[in-house]
């Protein structure tokens, strides 16, 4: 046995060799360039420690992030066509749907859930920008239909967590149908007056933002996101002028009444269960952990 060869080569090249980092071990925050430890980014909710910059978060952490005990149960949505097109550009769109879906462990754009916020039941949909920019197409037309449905179904109110680049191009003349058709949806939750809660996230824009976006009994927004129907690039070089500092930000837009307020994500889960209990009458939830407190003896008269 050649012991140099046999021991002492492996072991220094083991010792050499390049260790394997994973790929979101740090976030590089892009409002203030710094790097931070990925954990602690995702312990804050998805949000930068110091800077206070509101990453995107996923459908499923944010569905655990507000339902009580980060539990519910998955809405199955209708299935529709996939590729009614057949369309093509530089790859099939049928090939972007399975990357998009091998990506984000979703079927479409839009996740729904049903469970309890403070202990109310409720629906919340999530919009996921990870799948295509969130872009609208049929299955995530169908998918806030039903949202709306199993809301009214259930007598409970309906979030949605809108974050999409507006209509997917991909499905033409179908994707734009889902305007008006989730528009109808929006009345009939209306009419059984039955809250529908809107959060606004980075980015709203295009047909959703021309849509059920829009339509809402609240609309609150994230900080910072970026919420309007064609991009500031665009409506610059169509007007030929310089437009206003912050301009299409959720506080640019809670100024000049857009959207009714501009909510941090650590404040977003009680403000949610306190518009809820007040959209819909509920009574306050009682803590049964409290101590009762009793009232004092009255004092025995002489």
């Amino acid at each position: 046995m050649n012991w140099i060869s046999n021991v002492v080569r492996p072991k220094i090249r083991n010792f050499l060799a390049r260790r394997e980092v994973p790929e979101n071990l740090w976030i590089k925050c892009p409002d203030s360039g710094q790097l931070v430890f990925y954990k602690d980014v995702e312990t804050n909710q998805f949000v930068i420690p110091g800077s206070e910059y509101h990453m995107r978060m996923g459908a499923v952490a944010r569905l655990k992030s507000v339902f009580d005990g980060e539990t519910w149960f998955d809405i199955a949505v209708p299935e529709v066509p996939i590729d009614p097109l057949k369309f093509r550009d530089e790859r099939r769109y049928s090939d972007r749907l399975k990357d998009a879906r091998a990506k984000t462990s979703m079927n479409d754009a839009v996740k729904l859930g049903y469970g309890k916020l403070d202990g109310m039941p409720v629906v919340i949909g999530v919009q996921d920008f990870d799948f295509m920019g969130g872009s609208l197409g049929m299955a995530a037309g169908e998918a806030v239909i039903k949202g709306f449905d199993t809301a009214l179904e259930k007598s409970t109110p309906f979030i949605l967590f809108i974050g999409s680049g507006g209509a997917r191009m991909q499905e033409g003349i179908f994707s734009l149908m889902q305007m008006p058709r989730t528009t109808v949806g929006v009345q009939r939750l209306r009419e059984a007056r039955l809250p529908y809660i809107v959060v606004l996230t980075n980015p709203t824009t295009g047909g959703v933002t021309a849509s059920y976006a829009m339509l809402g009994d609240v609309h609150i927004a994230e900080p910072g996101a970026l919420i309007g129907f064609a991009g500031p690039r665009v409506i610059e070089q169509t007007i030929r002028e310089k437009l206003p500092e912050g301009f299409q930000k959720s506080e640019y837009l809670r100024e000049h009444g857009m959207v009714d307020m501009v909510v941090h994500r650590r404040e977003l889960r009680p403000l949610l269960a306190r518009m809820c209990r007040i959209l819909t009458k509920a009574p306050e939830r009682v803590d049964e952990t409290a101590a009762v407190v009793l009232p004092a003896p009255a004092e025995a008269s002489a």
